[in-house]
């Protein structure tokens, strides 16, 4: 079986993304050896988490769906969540749209996610229907990812904001720190909780131990991309070690 090709948008300074998704792949491949998979970035610069600097960065992800398309990848992900949500409820809808027609103009009619899209995607894909969330953003821009996420649907019981602006430094937060941050926590009447809402900020190693701890669902917006990047090439979304959202028994639901 030739390899399925994944194409990832991705902000210049992001360290995780071609960490963590390669990472989950390559657990899912040990499970089932006769799939393949490669991994494809373009990226667009942006080294300061903040609305200005997302803003200025997505003006970028037109190109970057461009360069990808010429690769010929069968799935292209834009990863960077707060870069969506930082524009509003909705957002992540009108920019798969834009990104899969940028695609389709070069020749390449795939499958376009986005992981603010892939977030909620998998929140309602769980019944999840209150959550309590981490982030390694400034409070402002956590706001407004809680804003987004209620637009949804999906009630925010509790969050818990890092306050980290330098997006490499995000991505060197210690992820063996996660479980105990989650532990502080509101989660009476959540469904689930969202480790990390963002995919530059480590967290897939973390995220068995919290959910013992928790005894709750939890996931990371990087598991949520894996997972809507699966289901939207038709495939059995199951990941082992990711989480109850890539288990077998999500999958059988």
């Amino acid at each position: 079986m030739d390899p399925t090709r994944l194409g990832l948008i991705v902000p210049s300074s992001n360290t995780t993304m071609e960490t963590e998704l390669p990472e989950m792949f390559a657990r899912r491949m040990q499970v089932m050896p006769e799939e393949r998979f490669t991994f494809h970035s373009s990226r667009m610069r942006m080294q300061e988490v903040t609305a200005e600097a997302l803003l200025a960065m997505d003006r970028d992800s037109n190109r970057c769906a461009v360069e990808l398309a010429d690769a010929e990848v069968d799935a292209l992900a834009y990863a960077c969540l707060v870069a969506i949500m930082s524009q509003g409820p909705g957002t992540h809808l009108a920019a798969e749209e834009r990104l899969g027609r940028v695609a389709r103009e070069q020749g390449c009619d795939v499958p376009v996610i986005s992981s603010a899209g892939a977030l909620v995607r998998a929140l309602s894909a769980m019944g999840a229907k209150r959550i309590s969330i981490v982030t390694p953003y400034v409070p402002e821009l956590t706001k407004t990812v809680v804003e987004y996420i209620e637009d949804a649907g999906v009630e925010v019981v509790d969050f818990v904001s890092l306050g980290v602006a330098d997006n490499c430094a995000v991505g060197r937060l210690d992820p063996v720190n996660l479980p105990e941050i989650a532990s502080g926590l509101k989660i009476d009447g959540c469904d689930a909780v969202v480790l990390s809402a963002c995919v530059q900020m480590p967290s897939l190693a973390a995220i068995p131990e919290a959910e013992a701890r928790l005894e709750l669902p939890v996931l990371s917006a990087a598991v949520a991309t894996t997972w809507d990047l699966l289901t939207s090439l038709g495939r059995k979304a199951v990941v082992p070690g990711a989480g109850y959202l890539l288990s077998e028994e999500m999958a059988a639901r």
